[in-house]
């Protein structure tokens, strides 16, 4: 199998260089004003902010107590509640309702320009990581902050 992934990756660089060379064959035998009119007037590159889909969701809202006792684990769920404390690294209580489930945030995932706080109603999308032993958490991969 190792062999086999050795000879693809081969391939595609024999594949890639041949391109290569047959674009720059064809950049050499265009008229100099041919090439002269293609020449690109692009704007400099900005950074944009990450953006990410703010439409509706196949995942089902559930409740904390709900996804503790009969959520799958890599299931993807959504819970609405509040990031109720920090309990360190990327570990925050969520509390809705129904009770309190542990949720890892990484920081980048966290509304840019928005204060989030004990406070604050979000709903949360993400996958669920059901343990056999010990504490099972949501991996969030989306928080949208929710008008009250």
């Amino acid at each position: 199998m190792k062999r086999i992934s050795h000879i693809a990756c081969i391939a595609l660089l024999i594949t890639g260089s041949a391109a290569a060379v047959a674009q720059t064959a064809a950049t050499q035998t265009a008229t100099p004003a041919a090439t002269a009119t293609v020449t690109p007037t692009a704007a400099p590159a900005t950074k944009a902010a990450p953006a990410g889909y703010a439409g509706p969701s196949g995942a089902p809202l559930m409740t904390a107590k709900d996804l503790l006792a009969n959520g799958k684990d890599d299931q993807y769920v959504r819970l609405k509640g509040k990031l109720t404390s920090h309990k360190g690294d990327e570990n925050y209580e969520f509390t809705d309702a129904s009770g309190k489930i542990t949720v890892e945030i990484d920081a980048d995932r966290f509304p840019a320009g928005v204060t989030v706080d004990h406070n604050t109603l979000v709903e949360l999308t993400g996958e669920f990581d059901k343990e056999m032993f010990g504490d099972s958490t949501v991996d969030v991969e989306q928080i949208k902050v929710v008008a009250q």
